[in-house]
């Protein structure tokens, strides 16, 4: 392996490493906006839930 090739696999390498990283804290922010998502609509649902009857839905 010469030296030039050696230099283009270490900044692939580092690049590579700074992409997984960068991969991974992309992940983490979804994770955390998929829990906040899924909470606020749990949320708007028990919201609904609690509303008063409509009168037009029968139940006569």
């Amino acid at each position: 392996m010469t030296p030039l090739e050696e230099d283009a696999m270490r900044r692939e390498n580092a690049y590579l490493r700074e992409r997984v990283a960068q991969l991974q804290s992309d992940l983490t922010d979804l994770s955390a906006e998929n829990t906040r998502l899924r909470q606020e609509r749990e949320r708007l649902h028990g919201r609904s839930a609690m509303t008063a009857p409509n009168p037009l839905a029968g139940g006569q």
